[in-house]
């Protein structure tokens, strides 16, 4: 029987809603624990960070990967300008023939100039997700929390939204809450929240309110036993969207009694 709940990017489909990142870990092998414990399918590479010159080194993150069980999502983190973000697109989809993934034409747009807050550029991040969409690129953008540049993003045919939860690798959980569900609202493409989630109950809020998937890296890699955090942030993140799907009540302003009223008479002819 199929998954009626799958999450579906631009006709590619994924059981599990949790994408999960490479940076800040230990070791590779831990990393690649982590991954394989989050029961993700998705991981983001920052290209920046590889020698794409020698990728057969036991030491890279490419080795260490089974990149048949995991789909590359390639991502432009470290570009400042339009152009370096779309120089390292072009370097990530050939990165992705390269270890066999012939079709993935994914790309995790990021454009960051701001050094101290990390906040993505609206102007830039638009300029090259446009650019990008037109040479055939599946664009994953990365975004402040703006409903708006969100709206432009998805009419210039970009194929995800990717509001940040609040500042990268902040651990400061989801803090534009109303923003956020603003832009899940109008979106007719999948919301994923990435950045600043920091443990499994803002990763269950943030599918409770109707993201489509979450991106989350330091939570896991800098948590105490990382192994463990990926674990739960499994659970968390399938938690809230079985809670989402199932429909949480409406809130009252005077408490609600559990228990029913009917059978009151009874209880009071037994006292007699």
């Amino acid at each position: 029987m199929l998954n009626k709940d799958e999450l579906i990017i631009a006709g590619k489909t994924f059981t599990s809603r949790l994408i999960t990142g490479t940076g800040k870990y230990k070791t590779l092998n831990e990393m690649v624990q982590c991954l394989l414990e989050s029961e993700s399918e998705m991981v983001t590479v920052a290209i920046r960070r590889l020698n794409l010159l020698n990728i057969s080194k036991n030491d890279s993150i490419l080795t260490a990967i089974n990149w048949k069980r995991f789909w590359l999502l390639p991502n432009t983190a470290g570009a400042k300008t339009t152009d370096e973000a779309i120089r390292l697109a072009f370097l990530g989809r050939e990165l992705s023939k390269r270890i066999g993934q012939k079709e993935n034409n994914f790309v995790k747009l990021e454009v960051i100039s701001d050094p101290k807050y990390l906040f993505p550029d609206p102007i830039g991040t638009l300029r090259a997700a446009e650019f990008l969409v037109k040479k055939g690129f599946i664009v994953l953008p990365y975004t402040n929390t703006d409903p708006m540049l969100a709206k432009h993003l998805e009419d210039i045919g970009c194929s995800t939204i990717m509001p940040l939860g609040s500042p990268i690798g902040s651990g400061q959980g989801i803090q534009n809450i109303n923003n956020i569900q603003i832009i899940i609202e109008n979106s007719s493409i999948p919301v994923i929240i990435d950045a600043g989630l920091s443990s499994p109950s803002e990763a269950a809020f943030a599918m409770e309110l109707g993201a489509e998937a979450v991106l989350i890296n330091t939570a896991i890699a800098k948590a105490t036993n990382s192994i463990g955090m990926a674990k739960a942030m499994k659970l968390g993140v399938k938690a809230g969207r079985q809670a989402y799907l199932a429909g949480k009540m409406v809130p009252h302003k005077f408490a609600q009694s559990s228990s029913p009223v009917k059978g009151s008479d009874f209880l009071n002819t037994m006292q007699k």
